[in-house]
């Protein structure tokens, strides 16, 4: 027989791969690499987004498709005012960073959950039948692939992509 835990090791292994933000897409990691502090509150013309706005949308999102899955007594922003800051600049650098650095630690406790063989991914919440965690899992990393996708843009017409 089989390792009958082999299906569950590959669909973790990949999971893990679209958490990170990896294959096909520019990571959200690499998307932010090195853009410029001055570049960073601007939307260019045609883009309805600053890389703030992005940055910030990835960010909450990510921190309420973990939390809705781990806490039962979450609440989500309300939608959309408080998904999106309406200041297309961060209020600071050190805004920008903590922003950054939120945006890592919420996608390394993903990657955490995803890595946890003890942790049943494909079980019904218990406050919310039929969501399950690979569910919030798969969505974080199709949200944060698509607005990643959007940070390259943003960065492509200010002249900012590749990153130096």
């Amino acid at each position: 027989m089989g390792d009958t835990n082999l299906p569950n090791d590959v669909l973790r292994e990949q999971l893990e791969v679209l958490v990170r933000g990896e294959g096909a897409h520019v990571s959200v990691d690499r998307a932010l690499q090195g853009l410029p502090e001055s570049l960073r509150g601007r939307a260019p013309d045609g883009l309805a987004h600053s890389a703030w706005q992005l940055l910030e949308h990835i960010r909450i999102a990510q921190e309420d498709l973990l939390q809705y899955a781990l806490d039962p007594d979450w609440t989500s922003p309300p939608w959309p005012e408080g998904y999106w800051p309406s200041d297309p600049r961060p209020a600071s650098a050190s805004a920008w960073q903590d922003s950054v650095h939120a945006f890592e630690r919420d996608r390394d406790l993903a990657l955490s959950l995803v890595r946890d063989a003890g942790r049943d991914l494909t079980a019904p919440l218990a406050h919310t039948p039929g969501h399950t965690l690979l569910r919030q899992l798969m969505l974080l990393a199709d949200h944060n692939a698509y607005h990643g996708g959007q940070l390259v843009d943003v960065r492509r017409a200010l002249g900012a992509w590749p990153p130096a």
